[in-house]
């Protein structure tokens, strides 16, 4: 069995973190064995150099290597490109055309993104790992395929598994074995390493001295988070390498080409339920409601005080209260007269419900503030205001909207609702 370190070598993988050689430590391991592998880590932490290893040790080593990113290829077309179509399956085919599980029998498929796979094409996929069969597209013939399938993705499965995007059958046929590469934000002591090594390579590449970091720019380097792993280090070494003259990296310069996270991205904000216009204007009715009704209540125990004892006393706090209702001035001379109880409130007729004086008003207003029982419905309620609110502004809607409360375009909805 060949060392993690030879194994380093060969495949030129930097670093010398302790989870890293334990992913190298697995992957030689289970080469020796057709047990199906999967993956994991975050984008860009070389989740490919894994199945090259696990292919390369094996006996299939002899085999054809096929690499197929899952997450490239259209939800239409996978199924005919992993397992092959017929003449005349689907528009375009016009021959038949062998799949990558029969063209790479005894040897190994790496799928890569397999999370991205769609569901038919996982259940497809769950029979060849169980029985070696598929049936080509537009085919009704089974065949057989002996391949060592190795998977990678770089989403979280259980979180799949639960919102219905992946199978969990699949998932631990494909996870017999599960080799996890943490990512570089993890492996501080080899964030320094893989630069260099990229730094030498790309003065070679473009013919140009290498770049080294100074002390501050090193700091900076094993502070940063490294979102893109890897990838993102070799594209910064990249871009200094062809860029700058100078050929020691400060800070400040190391700085200038290190993405600030966050800074031009979109900011997140909690889902929030937000109210409609309805369910505020319905809150404005319910407090014109029950402030209404306190009203009434009030104008019920000072008409009862007052029939039965006419005090001046109740006459100035009844004649307060009518001032407060009506907006009257304070020089307003407002008379008070036996309440008659045979005053009827005008229900329909909207001309009637123009008091043509004073002593009109308040004879509806004794008579509703003595009737025993009150309509306690929402709707009806809302009837009433819209009504008095109109006939107060002579018809103007948009006048009577203000003194709801609402705006013109509810109270049109709401003439409209209650047929007025």
């Amino acid at each position: 069995m060949e060392s993690v370190q030879n194994i380093k070598q060969r495949f030129e993988i930097i670093g010398n973190d302790p989870k890293l050689n334990r992913a190298i430590e697995k992957a030689i391991q289970v080469a020796p064995t057709d047990i199906s592998v999967l993956v994991t880590g975050e984008s860009g932490v070389g989740k490919e150099s894994i199945p090259k290893i696990i292919h390369s040790l094996s006996h299939r080593k002899h085999g054809k290597y096929i690499a197929v990113n899952c997450g490239a290829i259209p939800e239409g077309t996978i199924d005919s490109e992993l397992f092959g179509h017929e003449k005349g399956s689907f528009t375009g085919a016009t021959g038949a055309r062998d799949g990558y599980f029969e063209v790479a029998d005894g040897g190994t498929i790496f799928l890569d993104e397999v999370g991205e796979l769609p569901l038919t094409t996982q259940v497809r996929l769950l029979r060849v790992l169980e029985n070696g069969e598929f049936i080509k597209v537009g085919s009704s013939q089974v065949q057989k395929t002996n391949v060592r399938i190795v998977a990678a993705t770089n989403v979280n499965m259980f979180d799949a598994i639960e919102k219905g995007k992946f199978r969990e059958d699949l998932y631990y046929r494909l996870s017999t074995v599960d080799i996890n590469l943490p990512p570089l934000r993890e492996r501080k002591d080899d964030i320094h390493l893989l630069f260099r090594k990229f730094a030498s390579d790309f003065s070679q590449k473009y013919k140009m001295p290498p770049i080294r970091l100074d002390d501050n720019a090193v700091d900076l380097l094993l502070k940063y988070r490294w979102s893109g792993n890897i990838r993102q280090l070799r594209n910064i070494a990249e871009q200094i390498s062809v860029l700058e003259t100078n050929r020691t990296i400060s800070y400040q310069t190391l700085y200038a080409y290190l993405p600030q996270e966050g800074s031009n991205l979109p900011a997140v904000i909690k889902d929030k339920k937000s109210e409609s216009d309805f369910s505020n204007e319905r809150e404005i009715l319910y407090k014109v409601l029950f402030d209404m009704k306190s009203d009434l209540n009030d104008l019920k125990k000072l008409t009862l005080e007052l029939m039965q004892n006419g005090s001046a006393k109740v006459q100035e706090a009844n004649k307060n209260l009518i001032q407060k209702i009506y907006g009257q001035k304070e020089d307003t001379e407002i008379t008070f007269e036996e309440p008659r109880m045979s005053v009827i409130p005008p229900q329909n007729n909207a001309q009637q419900e123009e008091f043509e004086d004073e002593d009109d008003d308040q004879n509806y207003l004794f008579a509703e503030a003595v009737e025993e029982e009150e309509t306690l419905r929402l709707d009806a309620k809302e009837i009433e205001l819209i009504k008095k609110a109109l006939d107060r502004n002579k018809g103007k809607r948009k006048a009577a909207a203000d003194e709801l409360g609402i705006s013109e375009r509810t109270l049109y909805r709401k003439i409209k609702q209650f047929d007025l």
